[in-house]
């Protein structure tokens, strides 16, 4: 799939073809974009209907990763694996207290 040029992905969103598409086609093309071309609420919910997982935010920051898992080329990520793409230092783990 050729990707969209900055021009070519603002035209896209605001023509709102997208609207009408169902999850897996949202995925299917977003998740190969380098550039957001769908409303990201709407392709985060995508995503999580496709991967049949809940997905946190920060591990769009690491597409390749989600891409592979869409493939079946790796499996889902454990919760400790997703935790971990986050530096130590930037972590803050809250727990509720008994």
């Amino acid at each position: 799939m050729k990707e969209l040029t900055k021009e070519q992905a603002i035209k896209f969103a605001k023509s709102g073809i997208w609207k009408d598409w169902n999850d897996e086609q949202i995925v299917r093309f977003q998740l190969f974009q380098r550039l957001i071309c769908i409303d990201f609420d709407r392709f985060h919910q995508a995503m999580e209907k496709v991967l049949k997982r809940s997905i946190l935010t920060h591990e769009f920051a690491f597409w390749k990763e989600l891409q592979k898992e869409y493939l079946d080329v790796k499996p889902k990520p454990t919760f400790d694996e997703i935790i971990n793409l986050i530096p130590k230092n930037k972590r803050i783990i809250i727990t509720k207290l008994s």
